[in-house]
């Protein structure tokens, strides 16, 4: 790579938190109160506050760049801590941060960019990203149409939430089955790579909330198990992500394409507050 093409990925990865005019006000960071991955939960407010309970930095990393919280080809491997150890964060968003009306799309790039933001100042985190060319799939609409129905919930009641029941997110379940009541496509293609063997890229046109319901699912992958962990978990028996998307009018196809690869140059723990 050429001096000029490398100072100028490293400029794009930079260019967005230099450029955004907002940022948190005031950021909060403690080690968890709790270190139970079932206290885990992370919150956006609707006026760009986060407010995150036992959260390992690998959930920061996963909303504020689009990839899988398991290991993904879209995100070099990271330090073990910061899949294990887990924080309490509280960060406030300046006064008008979030535009009244902002459509959910904006909100969410408008947040994601302050927490690169709170990702590079508190924990000294350096980024460096590049597109490279690599199989995917693309999760479009089949050709009878999509089999669910709109949320109940509105975009402007509705907030990310990891919380059993809250937006944006799914319930946990055996073989991690899509079952939500406000969900767009975006989180659905985010949430299977966890498992497929390929990345997943929206190509669906849907926008909107919507709930869904299925059966578990045969992942494709897993992530390793955690340490001194015993005994395995069959999911032999469960049908494949193919048929399961397919009862909801969805299908994966295998493209090739040019996908952003992160790479985490530098991190580390935060000081304490």
């Amino acid at each position: 790579m050429s001096m000029f093409y490398r100072a100028l990925v490293y400029f794009l990865v930079a260019w967005p938190a230099a450029a955004q005019s907002q940022a948190f006000e005031k950021i909060t960071i403690k080690p968890a109160h709790s270190t139970s991955p079932g206290s885990s939960r992370m919150q956006v407010l609707p006026n760009g506050d986060l407010i995150a309970t036992a959260v390992p930095v690998i959930e920061l990393l996963s909303y504020a760049y689009d990839v899988p919280v398991n290991p993904s080809p879209r995100l070099a491997p990271l330090p073990d801590w910061t899949i294990v150890e887990r924080y309490d964060i509280e960060a406030k968003a300046p006064v008008n941060a979030i535009a009244p009306g902002l459509q959910d799309i904006e909100l969410r790039s408008r947040v994601q960019q302050m927490i690169r933001g709170l990702l590079a100042d508190s924990f000294r985190l350096a980024m460096r990203v590049q597109n490279q060319r690599m199989l995917f799939f693309a999760l479009t609409v089949s050709s009878s149409g999509p089999k669910f129905q709109k949320s109940a919930i509105t975009e402007k009641e509705c907030i990310f939430d990891t919380a059993p029941g809250g937006c944006h997110s799914f319930n946990i379940g055996f073989g991690h089955p899509l079952n939500a009541i406000a969900i767009n496509m975006d989180d659905i293609a985010y949430y299977i790579s966890n498992w497929t063997d390929l990345p997943v890229v929206n190509r669906t046109e849907l926008s909107g909330l919507f709930a869904v319901s299925t059966a578990g699912w045969l992942p494709a992958r897993l992530p390793l198990p955690p340490p001194n962990a015993t005994g395995n978990v069959d999911f032999s028996a469960l049908p494949s992500i193919f048929t399961v998307l397919g009862k909801l009018g969805l299908e994966l196809h295998q493209q090739e394409g040019v996908l952003p690869v992160y790479t985490v140059e530098h991190i580390e723990r935060p000081p304490a507050n």
